[in-house]
């Protein structure tokens, strides 16, 4: 039932009972009593999954009734009621290290510890010190305070939600305790198990726990560590949790063979088993970048999405290509193959009448241009030759049109490089390259006496032209030295830039 629907047909029932006030089923066993007929028509108005998340933070302590015993659930709840709530839902009260002052709450408010530590710890505002206690919160507000507490990205918080989200509306106490009930479930727990597993394409498996994992075990160390495969399978990257979902999680491994069974055992746990799935990932074309690497282009329009785009982590930043998908991986009636974590990835690319060349996947190259297009590259050194025609094969996907004729390709050339810290220089093209082209280059700067330092490019650093190189082997930039930049390597014009360190 949406939103507005609910609160008009909740004023009915009252005005049609008399109520002042709509009790909740669980804590009005007496009104019920004494007025089956109101608690009857209650029921049928109240929402069945905002009764059971009122049930749940009626149980862990989190919400509490009025003195007339009801909870008021479709009454607007105010900041000062949601200050309260939040700390106690995600066991925050007591741990922030500076309550805020606030201007406008009275010390013995009921209240006012709860606002005061919700607001220090950045999870509510309040301007110029006055956190205005009895002001209605919007929707909108609910799910940025929600997502904030929680560290989950909004894209979540907004969708568990949506069938109750009218942006600037007020949220009522029934909504409030619907999301927090479903943002509860979704704190990361240490202890979290597997409860299925599924392989979804040859190099990805979905895997749910029945709560999240903390974020120390989901670095990939700590990753490759805890998830332990039968038969030779390995994890290749570090689990990601899907955009939406509580705790489900796309895993990458390396390429499964059709018809093996595969067990998983997480951190010393009894093992999940799996069929192995030989299905490849449908790629477009493969097409050259520069002169030692090429591209294989996936389109979301045939139904291939790139995992940054429907993950947790990466929502934020990838505006409106990001978006949700259900638990089958469909999304506005249509169904996706997920393309998972390219780390540690490798294609075979073979000129007409040579030799198979094994070219390996260039980091953070996967769909950082805003199109699905992962970049590989050929062992150092080694270069396309112009006119010779390539055709890429590999044991994770079907290339459609596999086969490109090699061209010149006119390497970047530098135009600049300043200081941007003791450790790592700014190095600017001439042109914006309009893609990670920086990635997986380094730099040398060699000073007046001779002495040499390396510095290699910081992975999704660039912004435009220019891309952030930091100083390798723990080496440091020397105050008042003119270093000459150079590219390691063919992939930039050699050229007269010089970086002066103050």
């Amino acid at each position: 039932m949406k939103k507005v629907s609910n609160k008009v047909a909740a004023m009915i029932v009252a005005a049609a009972v008399g109520a002042t006030s709509l009790p909740f089923a669980v804590l009005n066993v007496q009104a019920a009593e004494t007025n089956p007929t109101a608690a009857a028509a209650v029921n049928q108005v109240i929402d069945q999954d905002i009764r059971a998340a009122v049930n749940e933070l009626l149980r862990l302590g989190v919400l509490h009734g009025y003195e007339d015993q009801s909870i008021r659930e479709n009454n607007p709840i105010n900041r000062a009621e949601l200050a309260k709530m939040v700390a106690l839902t995600f066991g925050l009260h007591g741990k922030a290290e500076k309550p805020a002052t606030l201007a406008d709450v009275d010390p013995n408010a009921w209240y006012s510890a709860y606002a005061s530590e919700i607001v220090g710890m950045g999870i509510m505002e309040a301007d110029n010190g006055k956190f205005n206690p009895q002001a209605p919160v919007t929707d909108a507000e609910l799910v940025q305070v929600v997502a904030k507490a929680l560290k989950r990205d909004v894209k979540s918080v907004n969708y568990w939600m949506d069938k109750y989200y009218t942006a600037t509306q007020s949220a009522t106490r029934g909504e409030a305790a619907y999301l927090l009930g479903a943002a509860h479930k979704a704190i990361p727990s240490e202890n979290a198990k597997i409860t299925s597993i599924k392989s979804l394409n040859a190099i990805t498996l979905i895997v749910t726990f029945d709560a999240p994992l903390t974020s120390a075990n989901e670095l990939f160390d700590k990753a490759k560590a805890d998830f332990a495969f039968n038969e030779g399978l390995t994890l290749t990257n570090m689990p990601r949790l899907k955009t939406g979902s509580t705790a489900t999680y796309i895993v990458p491994t390396s390429v499964q063979k059709a018809g093996t069974t595969y067990s998983l055992t997480y951190r010393g746990e009894q093992a999940v088993t799996f069929a192995g799935n030989a299905t490849k990932l449908d790629m477009t074309a493969s097409s050259q970048v520069t002169n030692d690497t090429f591209e294989l282009e996936a389109l979301k329009a045939n139904g291939v999405v790139d995992y940054g785009y429907i993950i947790s982590a990466y929502s934020g930043g990838r505006g409106a290509n990001a978006f949700v998908t259900d638990d089958n991986n469909s999304a506005d009636g249509k169904t996706y193959q997920v393309i998972s974590s390219m780390q540690a990835r490798q294609v075979t690319i073979t000129p007409e009448s040579g030799q198979p060349i094994v070219a390996k996947y260039v980091p953070f190259t996967q769909s950082t241009d805003g199109k699905q297009e992962p970049k590989f590259r050929l062992p150092e050194g080694q270069t396309l030759t112009p006119g010779v025609t390539y055709t890429v094969t590999s044991d994770w996907a079907n290339i459609a049109n596999p086969k490109f004729t090699a061209k010149e390709i006119a390497p970047l050339q530098l135009a600049g490089a300043e200081v941007a810290g003791d450790a790592s220089i700014n190095v600017s093209l001439t042109q914006d390259p309009g893609d990670e082209l920086f990635s997986g280059r380094s730099v040398e700067l060699t000073g007046p006496n001779g002495e040499k330092l390396i510095a290699t490019y910081k992975y999704s650093s660039r912004k435009s032209a220019v891309g952030v190189f930091d100083i390798q082997q723990n080496g440091k930039l020397a105050a008042g030295t003119t270093y000459k930049v150079a590219p390691v390597g063919a992939w930039a014009i050699p050229s007269q830039v010089t970086l002066t360190v103050k």
